[in-house]
């Protein structure tokens, strides 16, 4: 009778674990920079001032709060300046920035996904499935922080685009195919099929992903804490798919491209600088 009910109360504790799983993950980002620097009057020492300051706008920090079905990835809020002024009145253009207003919502469970974004003040929820990584287990460990983890890759095919103005001042567009490497290294002893932005896929809590020129570094893990992460579906926005966005992200880049372009044709005093990968 006695170990009837203790093998009762080992079930009920092991439930009620599962109802209140919850983590929180706190990750670091940064971006190697191919910086192509075009202006009048750039002397080495006001590109490497420009060099310091893009890499620190693209130094981001995000919090993933995630229990065993569902997670909430947003960054902290930071200001976005995509067009900047120098001291000496030269414009400059950052193509590859990003503003703290996105929440990135997953659903493993129901394998689906609602990235909630903004492009120029206008709102978008991007519902669409979670994608599939095809991870090769390598094998190969190295300890991040406590945590010993265990590396895997992922190969894919993606099309760059390529924008050139010509002699006449047109913009031309060309499609360059590209391959990707993603490393990812995550750990067993958090046992969940989660990591940073849209990564899942690994028997194990994702702490650290390379790919191409970024990295997303975990710096610190608190599990169970008192205080729980609210983990909302977004729900404010217009309704698009992945896919659809993109389309959208495209035009939307033209066009700010065209009108740069147009002001550095009047003005002749302007920088644009293109950030790689």
């Amino acid at each position: 009778m006695k170990t009837k009910i203790l093998i009762v109360l080992l079930v009920v504790t092991g439930s009620l674990y599962s109802q209140n799983f919850q983590g929180k993950a706190i990750y670091k980002t940064h971006r190697k920079m191919d910086m192509k620097m075009d202006g009048p009057g750039m002397s080495d020492k006001m590109k490497d001032q420009m060099k310091a300051q893009m890499k620190k706008q693209f130094q981001k920090t995000f919090t993933l709060h995630f229990t065993k079905t569902t997670s909430v990835y947003k960054q902290e809020k930071k200001l976005s300046a995509p067009v900047t002024t120098t001291n000496n009145g030269m414009r400059v253009m950052v193509m590859g920035g990003g503003g703290g207003s996105d929440v990135f919502y997953k659903n493993i469970k129901e394998n689906r996904y609602v990235n909630k974004t903004e492009i120029m003040g206008k709102r978008f929820l991007i519902k669409d499935k979670l994608p599939s990584f095809d991870w090769k287990l390598t094998g190969e460990t190295k300890n991040i922080g406590i945590y010993t983890c265990y590396k895997a890759n992922y190969t894919r095919e993606v099309d760059q685009m390529m924008m050139k103005v010509d002699e006449k001042g047109k913009m031309k567009e060309s499609k360059v195919k590209k391959e990707i490497v993603i490393t990812a290294w995550y750990t067993p002893k958090i046992a969940v099929n989660n990591g940073p932005s849209n990564y899942t896929g690994l028997p194990g809590l994702i702490l650290e992903i390379n790919e191409g020129n970024l990295t997303i570094v975990c710096s610190e893990i608190i599990m169970n804490s008192s205080e729980k992460g609210e983990i909302k579906e977004p729900k404010k926005g217009k309704v698009v798919t992945q896919e659809k966005f993109k389309k959208i992200m495209d035009k939307k880049t033209k066009e700010m491209m065209e009108q740069f372009r147009s002001r550095k044709g009047k003005k002749g005093n302007n920088i644009e600088i293109k950030i790689g990968g």
